[in-house]
Formats: structure tokens, sequence, C-alpha cells
């Protein structure tokens, strides 16, 4: 997030696109709720269902899965047309923008309706309402970015607000919502196949290095392979053992039957989790580890909020936390530099080798948590970015062109599927799943299917239906519903008994290489 989540609630416009706030992020959905009664803001939802943050919205457009990019360049186009934009903000702040603007010549608002679904006047209230209500913040999540256009939704996203001057101020910005605790974490610390901790480059020479030295080792400047092509090369058996740590994959990737298969073709497979997943299960070696009650550590929120974990009780069994569990291996293969008696020794490695948390530390966190970057001990922490400038130095408008989803329904397989979570389950259910209160509000999976589409193929509320795509089949009972759209049927991912990621389309975004989660054909039969 450029901006914390405090800060939304103070915004005079959201503009939330390809998220479930309510349900995905209750929380969060209470500073959306604080905008709108408190201060009087207009909420402009993004969604091809209607979830529940329809009800408070201001403006709810409903595009066809797979069609932001045409309806942000269409709002885009309005904003220029009308004479909307921040002419100081683009001209002291960015560059690029006359290309840009030679693009959105070409947008034509009819074809956009066309291709979105979305009526041109709601498009046109849309843009204006946006540009005209400061400051304006963007909300967006998976809806976004799991597609094989995922960089190029969020390159539009990026455009929009900076056309506007919705950057640097107080709630303002560009904010995507993580998924999980410490997902923002995991990738501050290069859990991603190209950057070190930081977003440090691993092509960067400076930038390994700096790590060669502080480590003792020669390190790989060649990018390695995302979770996605990890799976495909195993599948081919180039890749011959994997070590995976808090994962489900066999759930929560898509094209799941293809993932379990690469998982049977390693020759050697470890998972390291506090529950036996049903990838675990696959697994030649479980290690078992504790939760976040039984460790101290940290947690990187949405926010960029680093803050700390404390431990509760001790650890239950034979586990052991991550950290340590890691350590001791690494100390087996003779690994030099993994002596560490605590977590807060590993803060502070971290802070010397990465400039954005290099004023963080246990001590620091004992009180309150930072915002990075933290550079310096005597950093308050950065609770929004870009306020002077941006980290490139000026903002880069990229045009960006529409490419429709890699799978488009045809006769054989005539609705799309789209996925998501819902309030009362958490992802694969690994933790959720084993609450009883939990599974008395929402025991199963279901497939909401509009009453339209439905009656066409003879099902009624309650029906046990077979969802099929080129990749496998699942059951589930039918949901009958407006809140799926004509032509779409939603899933969601908790349920191992309606796996929808049997379904779900592997195709990659060519640049941040994210799977297409959120669009795939399928058709729906009763099933008898």
């Amino acid at each position: 997030m450029t901006n914390s989540i405090h800060d939304i609630g103070e915004s005079a416009c959201i503009l939330a696109i390809g998220t479930n706030t309510n349900e995905a992020h209750p929380v969060i959905s209470l500073e959306v709720l604080r905008s709108l009664r408190q201060k009087g803001g207009k909420l402009i939802v993004v969604n091809p269902r209607e979830i529940g943050l329809v009800r408070h919205a201001t403006l709810w457009v409903r595009p066809r899965p797979g069609t932001d990019v045409p309806l942000l360049l269409g709002m885009a186009k309005v904003i220029v047309d009308d004479g909307l934009l921040d002419k100081t903000f683009i001209s002291e702040r960015c560059e690029n923008f006359e290309e840009f603007e030679t693009t959105l010549k070409d947008i034509d608002l009819p074809t956009v309706s066309e291709i979105t679904g979305v009526p041109v006047d709601r498009m046109i209230e849309a843009a204006r309402m946006y540009a005209t209500s400061k400051p304006a913040a963007i909300l967006y999540t998976m809806g976004i970015t799991q597609h094989s256009h995922g960089t190029d939704n969020v390159m539009a996203i990026a455009n929009l607000a900076m056309l506007t001057g919705n950057i640097g101020k107080p709630g303002s910005g560009v904010n995507p919502l993580r998924g999980q605790n410490n997902v923002q974490g995991a990738c501050d610390m290069g859990g991603l196949p190209d950057v070190f901790s930081g977003y440090q480059q691993v092509g960067n020479e400076a930038a390994r290095q700096k790590m060669e030295a502080a480590w003792g080792i020669q390190l790989n400047p060649v990018r390695g392979l995302t979770l996605t092509e990890i799976f495909d090369a195993a599948h081919r058996k180039d890749i011959k053992a994997i070590y995976l740590i808090g994962e489900n994959p066999v759930l929560t990737d898509p094209d799941s039957n293809h993932v379990q298969q690469a998982l049977e073709h390693l020759d050697f497979l470890v998972v390291q989790d506090i529950f036996l997943t049903e990838t675990a299960k696959l697994a030649d070696v479980v290690l078992p580890s504790t939760s976040s009650v039984e460790r101290d550590g940290t947690f990187t929120n949405t926010e960029r909020r680093v803050q700390r974990v404390r431990k509760a009780i001790e650890p239950i069994g034979d586990s052991r936390p991550d950290w340590l569990i890691t350590c001791q291996i690494a100390q087996r293969m003779g690994g030099k530099g993994f002596d560490f008696s605590h977590p807060s020794e590993i803060m502070d490695e971290i802070a010397r080798v990465t400039p954005s948390y290099g004023g963080i530390s246990f001590a620091r966190l004992e009180k309150i948590g930072l915002q990075w970057p933290c550079p310096t001990p005597e950093h308050p922490g950065t609770a929004i970015l870009h306020t002077q400038v941006f980290t490139r130095g000026k903002g880069k408008f990229t045009p960006v062109l529409y490419r429709p989803p890699a799978e488009v329904p045809d006769k054989e397989y005539p609705l799309v599927l789209t996925t998501g979570r819902r309030l009362f389950q958490y992802h694969s259910g690994t933790m959720s799943r084993k609450v009883k209160g939990l599974n008395l509000i929402v025991k199963e999976g279901t497939v909401e299917i509009n009453p339209v589409d439905a009656a066409a193929l003879g099902i009624v509320h309650g029906d046990n239906v077979r969802v099929t795509s080129r990749r496998g089949e699942v059951t589930a009972k039918a949901s009958v519903t407006e809140v799926s759209q004509r032509g779409v049927v939603f899933m969601d991912i908790h349920f191992a008994e309606s796996a929808a990621n049997v379904l779900t389309n592997a195709a990659l975004d060519p640049v941040a290489k994210i799977p297409e989660f959120k669009v795939c054909a399928v058709k729906v039969e009763k099933n008898h």
C-alpha cells in the first residue's frame, strides 16, 4: 500500500476494484465505512459480483470478468477529454504522459462498453466521481492481479492515480490489500525469485556483492522460478526435490491436478507446516512447525507495518519455529551463519543488509509497529509513500492495451468461472475448517449461478452440480443467486471436497508470472 489503513477512512472517494473487501478484509472495510459515514465520502465498487460492499456503494460498476483494462482506459479517456486531470502533478512529478495520452485517442467508449458490458454513462460517471472527489484512494486485490494480463491491470490503475494526482497525499494512493497476514513480509524478505530482501535485484552486481560479503558465499545472478514455473519444471522432472514451507498448493494453485502430478514426480518432497495438509500428505518428510502463538518474530502487514509477534505458549509436541528448523537443517548441511539463538538476531541481520528495514529492531518494535521504509534507528517510519518523488524519480505513465483472458467461453464451455473467498472460511481451510463454529456457518463450497443460467440448465437452488473445465471437474451444490451476473459462475477456494482450483487456468501473466485464477471457461451440469 502507498498509504496506511487508517488513511482509507480519510478519503473523499474510494475506488474499490477487484476486491471483495467486506469478506476478504473485514477490518479494512470498517475504514471504508468510516469514510462514507463520518467523512461523507463516495464509494465506487467495480466488481462483476454483487458483493456486500455494493450495498454501501455510491456507484456500482459491473464489468465482465477480465475486462478491467478497457474499463480503466475508458475512465482515463473521460478524465483527459473532460479536462479533469491534474496538470500540475503530471508536469512536475511524471513523465511519458504524451505517449500515454496519444493511446487514449484510439479509445472508443461505445466499444469499451461492448467489451466490458458497462454502460457508457456509468463509465463516465465513475471517471468523473473519482477525478473530482479528492483525495481519492484506489483499493484492489487479486481480482486485479490474478489474470494473464494482471500487470497491465496494475499499470492502468497507476496511470489513473497519477492522472488525477492521487498519489503521495493523505487519503489517496494505490493500495493493494494483501491476502494473508505476512505476504508483504515474505515478499520484503526476498520470497520472490528475482530479488534479495528489500527488493534488491539479484542481477544488480552491487546488491549481490553486498549480500555475498554479508553471507560469505557466492550468489547466483540469474533469477529463479516462480511457484507456478516450479511445478511445471517438477512435472517435467527438471526439478527433483522441493522443500515447501507453510503452503498448500494442492488446493491453492491453479490446475491442481497438474500440481499434484508434479509433486508425485519428485524424488523428494519436504513439507513444513502446522497441520497435515492435503499437500503434506504427499510428502516424504513432514516437519511440524509452530503456530504464531508459539513463537517470537515479526509480521509485516499490508500497510508495510512491521509488528512484533510474541510467544504466548510453549511449542506443542515436537513442533519447532520455522526459523529454528531452517537454521538447524542448514547447520547440518554445513551452512555458515545460521547460529542464531533468537529471532531478534535475525532481525538485526535483516536491518544490516536491507535498506528499507535498516532502522527496525525488536527493541523499537516493543512499543509500536514501524512502516518501512525506515532506513535508520532514528527514523519514525513512513506512513505515505511518494510524497515528494517516486522511487524511480518521476512516475512513468505506461500505455497498455486490452488483451482478452487466455481462455474465453465457447460452445463446449459456455460459462466463465471466477473464484474468491468467503468471510467465514480462510484460504485453503487448513486452519479455519478446524473451527467448529465457522463450520456451522459455512460448511461446504457452493457454485453460485445466475437464475437465468440455472433455469436454462434445469438447475434449482440446492441441486448437486458438476462443473467441468478443460483441466478437470468438481461437484458441489448450486447456489442460485443474482449475486453472479449472467454467464458467470463463482466458487470459493476453501474446500477440498469441491476444489475450485482443479478447474482454474495456469496461464501466466508474462511479466509477473501470476496465474489466471479469476477467469476460465467451464460448463455446469446437473449431477444426476
